[in-house]
């Protein structure tokens, strides 16, 4: 990495620190969350990575999620579809910490009640979570994104001196072919494209070996050639690790689902194959009808 990319790396790493570790200093002050252990593996021996029941959030008198029950299992690929305001997003708050329900159980696995830790600590553990709009280092290369990523979880002094293994090394080249990057390595991430910037985000989520990840409308913007083979990645991450991903776009679910969940009004509306919830009259006046 040339120094001038390594500064603006650190610079930007170094700020990242800084808020995770003044998140760490000053504590978590909402009721019921302390400092506690990290746990460790993820318990999937009851065939569930993700686990929601009964969860309310209301924000000001509005019921954003309102009685919400979800059971997503290992290896799942699981898509969410609603209107707007129906409370995909905040769902994907509540499992990453963001946002605390006002009742309700979420877990990650049998054993890890997400409700008793922090937002800091939750991206710990496993959980990976993609915006709309990606965020990479547009002043990096592809390969120096995908190593920073690695590194992210380390100190500030430690990351300045970061080498890959060559174990760590492979891997990287692994991730590069899954999100077919691999010829544009030593390519600025400025100079990708649209789709290509999503595919590297996915990637530096990959590096950090997530079992779950969490996806915010990833095909948005996309041409109809990206989109395509990003189902195509979508799919070849199935197995793998548990996806889920909310979208708006019906054929792209209809590549890559084969469980669609509909949320309106902070709950499950309907739930089975597309086909299924196509039919479903509620969901044609909420949502398709549209």
């Amino acid at each position: 990495m040339t120094p001038g990319l390594m500064q603006d790396g650190a610079q930007r790493m170094a700020h990242a620190h800084h808020r995770r570790s003044s998140a760490t200093v000053s504590g978590d002050r909402r009721p019921g969350i302390g400092r506690l252990h990290v746990p460790g593996e993820i318990d999937v021996t009851h065939g569930r990575i993700l686990y929601l029941e009964d969860v309310h959030v209301s924000f000001d008198g509005f019921k954003a999620i309102n009685g919400l029950s979800l059971d997503i299992a290992p290896g799942e690929l699981r898509c969410i579809i609603g209107p707007n305001g129906a409370g995909k997003t905040t769902m994907m708050d509540i499992i990453t910490g963001k946002t605390r329900p006002d009742r309700g159980r979420v877990f990650l696995g049998s054993t890890i009640d997400l409700l008793r830790y922090r937002e800091a600590d939750i991206a710990t553990m496993g959980i990976g979570r993609k915006f709309q709009k990606p965020t990479v280092f547009e002043h990096l290369s592809v390969f120096e994104n995908l190593e920073l990523a690695l590194a992210a979880n380390k100190s500030v002094r430690s990351s300045l001196l970061f080498r890959l293994t060559p174990l760590q090394r492979e891997r990287l080249a692994e991730v590069l072919i899954t999100i077919q990057l691999g010829t544009h390595a030593k390519d600025l991430a400025g100079t990708l494209s649209h789709g290509q910037k999503q595919w590297l985000e996915i990637g530096m989520l990959l590096m950090q070996e997530p079992r779950l990840l969490l996806l915010d409308e990833p095909v948005a913007g996309m041409t109809d050639e990206e989109t395509e083979r990003t189902a195509e990645l979508f799919l070849s991450l199935k197995g793998k690790h548990s996806l889920v991903v909310v979208e708006h776009d019906m054929n792209f679910i209809r590549a890559i689902a084969d469980t669609v969940t509909v949320l309106c009004d902070g709950a499950v509306l309907a739930e089975g194959t597309l086909d299924h919830v196509q039919a479903d009259q509620r969901v044609i006046d909420v949502y398709l009808g549209r």
